[in-house]
């Protein structure tokens, strides 16, 4: 049940460092880690991995930069069994993470997603718990943990406010295979990926065992977009999109809940004032658009 851990890579060498660290520091060493650089200008990543030495560790650097959904469906394509997770280059796994979520494979051998236990830490690897992050943590199903969600159910809960960390997630690698990552969305292609599955008929396995370390800072792609209106942009379409599927399915609350997008919407407003303050009066009409509910 080898657990292969992709890694796409373009950022701090130190962060990256710790990452994969972090992946060698495993309780259960049935796994294989693939770094994928995509052309990240320091050298020195490449140069480190490779004198690790370890024969579970594959280093391998793009030709050209595939930007970020393209380098994780080049990831896809690298992978070789049957489950699989892609790492941020600047996350950290706690030593329980592949021997947890082998157990829930075990417990759980239908799931598509498994969403383990996170913890937030800053630039710093400081425990940190911003405003995004307790937003996750009202939205997030409550109840007795592990729980397989799905259905209309799952699809209500996610498009009610994503609160799934998408490098902590382990992917069922057909399921990956099957949709891959659309590369027209550069902040929320995981919300789509996600979406996907489940309305697909997929299920997720949410646990509270805390195994992994989710890096939340300004410098993530995850945490840009905001001000300029673009990721509200790329969140409105996902949010109609799946509605428009959601109804044809006859989970009708689940449409109901991706029209109103009411958290995405307050999001957008909490951006507002930096907005204002930027002078960017393109990215202040987007996210007007977005918080008056315009499609």
């Amino acid at each position: 049940m080898t657990l292969d851990i992709l890694m796409p890579f373009y950022g701090r060498v130190d962060q990256f460092r710790l990452a994969v660290e972090s992946v060698r520091d495993q309780s259960d060493s049935d796994w294989r880690l693939v770094i994928v650089d995509d052309v990240y200008p320091d050298l020195s990543a490449g140069e480190w991995a490779r004198e690790l030495n370890d024969p579970r560790i594959t280093y391998l650097r793009n030709e050209q930069n595939l930007g970020v959904s393209g380098n994780f469906n080049r990831c896809v394509a690298l992978i070789e069994n049957d489950f699989a997770v892609i790492m941020g280059c600047d996350d950290v796994m706690r030593p329980g993470y592949v021997a947890r979520v082998a157990q829930l494979r075990s417990q759980y051998p239908a799931a598509d997603l498994i969403q383990p236990g996170v913890s937030v830490i800053d630039h710093r690897g400081e425990p940190s718990e911003p405003l995004p992050d307790r937003v996750k943590t009202l939205l997030r199903p409550r109840g007795p943990k592990p729980k397989v969600l799905g259905g209309d159910e799952l699809a209500a809960s996610l498009l009610r406010g994503n609160w799934c960390y998408f490098p902590s997630l382990c992917w069922r690698s057909d399921r990956l295979r099957e949709f891959g990552f659309r590369e027209d969305r550069r902040v929320v292609q995981d919300l789509t990926l996600i979406m996907q599955i489940v309305l697909s008929g997929g299920t997720l396995v949410l646990d509270d065992e805390t195994v992994f370390d989710y890096r939340r800072h300004a410098a993530s792609v995850s945490s840009q977009g905001g001000v300029d209106g673009s990721k509200f942009a790329e969140e409105r379409d996902v949010f109609y999109e799946a509605a428009d599927r959601c109804d044809a399915l006859g989970w009708h609350r689940a449409a109901r809940v991706a029209r109103r997008h009411v958290p995405s919407r307050l999001n957008a407003l909490s951006e507002l004032p930096a907005a204002l303050l930027s002078g960017d009066s393109d990215g202040r009409r987007a996210l007007l658009r977005h918080v008056l509910g315009g499609r």
